[in-house]
């Protein structure tokens, strides 16, 4: 039997991040007990929505849950709703809240909240109670962009594609989520007007002693259901060499992220908390790809990495996963 310790609320727990990060901790040893809240779902058993953890769990969906006693709660609600839960809500001061949405990324008047990519503020993660998980797509752009702009190499605007898989959407079927849109098919959105822009552009503004980059985004809309691969270019005068040992130092103590010297492919990372990065020299332009799974490395993986952090445990605890190759 489990020994019980952290006692963990998941509120929101019905969409995709909600079920990745139930899976997850389940199967944490340093996780004694789960409640999981849902407006829409109350009241039915936990594997009637998120079917793959049929035999893992006899969780039942609760239309509310006491926070008294509970050590920390994952908020996966959706965008501009973790605000009003908060605001709605009266909680207790010691429980760390952790928020999957939008709502806390962006630093502004009255936000306390820490952004929480731990390759960027590991140590005020550490010490934080209320943490901001970043956006996927800002995840996979921002490792692929950092030790570029904390080292000052970058000399031009910066040009980024980026392909996400159907999971990215949410569970709420839309035109686009459609299966029979979906299938077979490829389309650009939000170019240029991204709303993870706004986190990238203040992570590297931060990293880089207070530079600020113009970011160009075209996202597209992947015939697939889970993972995000992006492509940035932008001209240095350093040497491809030089690159590899900025990055490489960079990341020398980061536990999931790794620079890699092929030319990875999306099946590497995708279930895992694992992101790729990988760089090119073309003339003057620099080229980096870098990989996540955007239900882990983007979003649940993430929000338990930052718990062990806030716990004082092994970064990688229960997030030993490894990615579906084939």
């Amino acid at each position: 039997m489990k020994t019980a310790y952290k006692k963990i609320g998941v509120i929101g727990a019905a969409g995709y991040t909600a079920g990745e990060l139930i899976r997850i901790l389940l199967n944490h040893p340093d996780v004694g007990e789960i409640h999981c809240q849902s407006n829409s779902q109350g009241g039915k058993k936990v594997t009637e929505v998120h079917t793959d953890l049929v035999g893992e769990c006899d969780l039942v969906f609760e239309q509310s849950i006491i926070y008294e006693g509970l050590d920390v709660i994952f908020l996966c609600k959706g965008h501009g709703q973790s605000v009003k839960f908060l605001e709605a809500e009266t909680l207790p001061d010691q429980l760390k809240i952790i928020d999957l949405s939008h709502d806390f990324r962006l630093k502004k008047a009255g936000n306390d909240f820490t952004y929480a990519l731990p390759e960027l503020n590991k140590n005020s993660i550490k010490t934080s109670n209320k943490l901001a998980n970043p956006g996927c797509f800002a995840t996979a752009i921002q490792l692929g962009l950092l030790p570029a702009a904390n080292s000052n190499i970058i000399k031009s605007d910066i040009h980024v594609s980026g392909i996400t898989g159907s999971t990215g959407a949410g569970q709420s079927l839309t035109p686009t989520s459609h299966f029979s849109w979906r299938n077979n098919n490829i389309s650009v959105y939000k170019a240029f007007v991204h709303q993870h822009l706004q986190e990238i552009g203040e992570s590297l503004t931060q990293t880089s002693d207070g530079t600020s980059y113009k970011v160009n985004f075209i996202p597209y809309r992947g015939n697939f259901t889970r993972g995000i691969i992006t492509t940035s270019y932008f001209s240095t005068d350093a040497s491809l060499e030089e690159v590899e040992t900025i990055y490489e130092k960079y990341y020398q103590e980061a536990v999931f992220t790794h620079v890699t010297d092929r030319n990875p492919d999306l099946k590497q990372v995708v279930n895992s908390n694992k992101a790729l990065v990988y760089l090119e020299k073309h003339d003057d332009q620099l080229m980096i790809i870098s990989m996540i799974d955007n239900l882990l490395k983007g979003a649940s993986g993430q929000a338990v990495q930052n718990m062990n952090l806030m716990f004082g445990l092994e970064e990688n605890t229960g997030l030993k996963l490894k990615s579906t190759a084939f």
